[in-house]
């Protein structure tokens, strides 16, 4: 909470048309309280009313515009300007004309995102799996409702589903669609709300509703036998893993592999790719594809183009001779999103609460409001029938005395008394007198009224039948297991995602082709760095560095190396050298923590090559402890560029030292002038990278540790004088005839 001044204190406000009291006003008010005041309204209001679907398949966007296409009557042959529709659903939904577009266009035929469209259109709506083919405008396309829409609007008018006032309680609108089939799983529908999202793929409709009817029979029905995996509307293949699709189907969380499918056309030599997964577009593969060539990681491809046409999506990609399309598309298959996973999270609004549920669970929650729905279908068929029947019961009374009828009507003076005259003179109520006093003079003869009787029969049969419906969940359950059935033969299609079993695909490990050539790797104190061929650096003279700058580290290397930078945040980054470009000893070379996007302020301290990663880093911290840790440690089978807790952050590290053999001798030298020798193999590796490592030199107080290395026989003219018995051990001053010229200081 914080105090805020208020202005012109303590002052009486002028009195100035427009004034408003208070205005200017800076008062004090609670964080938590303005959070729960403000906040979660509109927190509330995404997840309810715009990006979670509900148990009919539908957010309040996508049933606003069917509903008000449906009012206008365009379940039928006509279509009308699009434009036309987005200003009768702005009735509706006021949230502009742009986002009711979109959402049309996204339920659309032309668009082709869903298996089952729900709007017929007409003109260009663009295409899901293309970023950059844009729709036209809404003055220039049509639309009407697909014919599938008689299956959500069939018994909306028969009180199956409750209604609201819209936004300006001018019109009402449905607060759900009875749909007569689980459209929630059907088509694809996905939503991002405040602290949740909902992504559910799509099924094939007919497996579905098949499935949705076994599960009516039997509560216990394998799901999986009917309903294998989802169907997705581009096509793509989906990888099963029958583990990962069980728990996809218990959970509703979980992610499927898909990877598009292609044709080899050996004539033309060329790869027609002619499904992409639902999750990228052409656009994006096509650009992936040309980066991969310009990096040179993809060398056998010649040309690449999209000849999307009127016959659907078509990527082709043409071949160098002699190339492998199989293993062409293995590589792409890793390099690019021609491989891609669907993140299932079937997160549903039910009764306005939203979970997470299962296909069993979900096809249950549909079958429950398809239950209501059809009972209060029936019963508002049983009692509009009841009705009828009851005139029908009054009219039939009249048929014993027509004439009787015709002489109360005609000998009523007063109109307001001829319907408490026909109730008095046939024992009928004011109902039936209403409808038998409105009967046209035309149809008061015998003929007329025993035709109106003879529907009373047929309408007790009918009436029974309803009773007997509304008395059994059995019946009710055959009512829509018939419904889903016919449905099912009216509107299934085959399935467009082929299924393969992820045991059946044999990936091959992809070698790259990259040429492997002696190099000399340099690594200077500023972070650049230098991969230089041995002829070059036989022509070169002197390093062009940085004022200030020196040369650290100098390795004689082949150009297939990995290398390992470790900086001052306690991170090592991985890269490996064929990477960088091979250079000249005149250029200041490769500013690493740019190369490698470090993090801001982030320095590089030391650089290791390795091939096998054999050997040991030792952390050298100025608290005189060392940490031994394996450089396999930091292998990875990924190839993760990053790795966090490459060593302690508990002291101030002095230098970093690499071995590749455990006999080495390493060298320690204080700031008090102290020269320590010790043996790698005396200290015991550590399993974890962040070790804070173990005393090897005891410093007095005030002092620390200044630099480390590997020893040579160069440095010291008696080495052995130095070299550590125990440990931790203190070290000693070196004699200025025992310093070798590499010691001198």
């Amino acid at each position: 909470m914080a105090k805020k001044r208020k202005t012109s204190a303590g002052s009486q406000q002028p009195r100035i048309q427009g004034y408003i009291a208070g205005a200017g006003e800076i008062v004090e008010q609670k964080v938590a309280s303005t959070i729960e005041e403000n906040y979660m309204p509109y927190a509330m209001s995404v997840i309810l009313s715009r990006a979670i679907p509900e148990i009919d398949g539908f957010k309040p966007s996508h049933r606003k515009l069917l509903y008000t296409m449906y009012k206008m009557g365009l379940l039928g042959s006509t279509r009308t300007k699009s434009a036309n529709i987005v200003g009768q659903t702005m009735k509706l939904n006021p949230h502009g004309d742009t986002a009711i577009y979109d959402t049309m266009v996204r339920l659309s035929r032309g668009y082709e995102a869903l298996l089952h469209p729900f709007v017929d259109s007409k003109g260009n709506f663009g295409k899901f799996y293309s970023r950059d083919m844009a729709w036209a405008a809404s003055r220039y396309t049509e639309a009407k409702l697909d014919p599938i829409c008689n299956e959500l609007f069939n018994d909306i008018d028969k009180d199956t589903v409750d209604f609201v006032d819209n936004y300006d309680n001018t019109l009402k609108e449905p607060t759900l669609l009875p749909a007569a089939f689980p459209s929630v799983l059907v088509n694809a529908n996905t939503g991002i709300a405040v602290g949740m999202a909902s992504s559910i793929c799509s099924f094939n409709l007919a497996e579905v509703c098949r499935t949705t009817a076994e599960l009516l029979k039997d509560p216990d029905f394998d799901i999986m036998s009917t309903l294998t995996a989802p169907d997705f509307t581009g096509g793509a293949d989906i990888i099963y893993d029958k583990k990962v699709m069980e728990n996809v189907y218990r959970t509703g969380r979980g992610s499927i592999r898909l990877r598009g499918r292609y044709n080899y056309d050996k004539s033309q030599n060329c790869i027609d790719i002619l499904s992409i997964p639902q999750t990228t577009t052409a656009e994006a593969v096509i650009e992936k594809v040309i980066d991969l060539v310009k990096q040179g990681k993809i060398k056998e491809i010649s040309d690449i183009r999209d000849e999307t046409g009127i016959d659907g999506l078509k990527i082709t990609i043409d071949l160098k001779r002699g190339m492998n399309p199989d293993k062409l598309m293995q590589k792409l298959y890793k390099m690019t999103s021609l491989e891609d996973s669907f993140s299932c999270n079937f997160n549903v609004l039910i009764a306005g609460t939203p979970k997470v549920l299962g296909v069993r669970e979900l096809l249950n929650e549909w079958s429950a409001f398809r239950i209501e729905c059809v009972k209060r279908r029936t019963f508002f068929d049983l009692h509009k029938k009841q009705d009828r029947l009851h005139l029908l019961r009054g009219l039939e009374k009249i048929l014993l005395d027509i004439d009787k009828a015709i002489s109360i009507i005609r000998n009523t003076e007063e109109e307001n008394k001829v319907i408490p005259n026909l109730m008095e003179g046939f024992g009928i109520d004011e109902v039936q007198a209403e409808y038998v006093a409105e009967i046209k003079l035309r149809h008061l003869n015998r003929e007329y009224i025993l035709k109106r009787t003879d529907d009373i029969s047929q309408l007790e049969k009918e009436i029974e039948k309803l009773e007997g419906i509304l008395k059994s969940n059995a019946k009710i359950k055959k009512i829509i297991i018939k419904e889903l059935e016919e449905i099912a033969e009216k509107y299934g299609q085959p399935r467009k995602s082929m299924i393969i079993f992820a045991d059946d695909i044999v990936e091959e490990e992809i070698v790259e082709d990259i040429p492997d050539y002696p190099v000399n790797l340099f690594f200077t104190k500023e972070g650049y760095f230098k991969k230089i061929t041995p002829q070059s650096l036989r022509m070169s003279g002197e390093h062009k560095l940085k004022e200030g700058d020196e040369i650290i580290e100098h390795f004689e290397t082949t150009n297939h190396t990995d290398l390992i930078f470790f900086t001052d945040r306690q991170q090592a980054y991985k890269t490996k050298a064929h990477e960088f470009s091979d250079t000249k000893t005149s250029v200041l070379g490769e500013y690493i923590p740019s190369r490698l996007s470090f993090d801001e302020g982030e320095n590089a301290l030391y650089m290791i090559p390795s091939k096998d990663y054999k050997g040991y880093v030792f952390f050298v911290f100025e608290n005189g402890k060392i940490a031994k840790v394996p450089l396999a440690s930091y292998a990875t089978k990924t190839n993760r560029k990053k790795l966090t807790g490459a060593y302690s952050d508990k002291q101030n590290l002095a230098a970093i030292v690499y071995a590749e053999n455990d006999d080495a001798d390493i060298l320690l030298r204080s700031s008090s002038g102290r020269i320590l020798i010790f043996k790698s193999s005396d200290l015991l590796e550590k399993t974890t990278r962040n070790t804070q490592g173990v005393a090897v030199m005891k410093l007095k107080k005030g002092h620390r540790i200044i630099s480390a290395e590997v020893f040579e026989n160069t440095m010291l003219t008696n080495p052995d004088r130095y070299r550590a018995k125990t440990i931790p051990s203190s070290g000693l001053v070196p004699r200025a005839d025992e310093l070798g010229e590499q010691m001198m200081f």
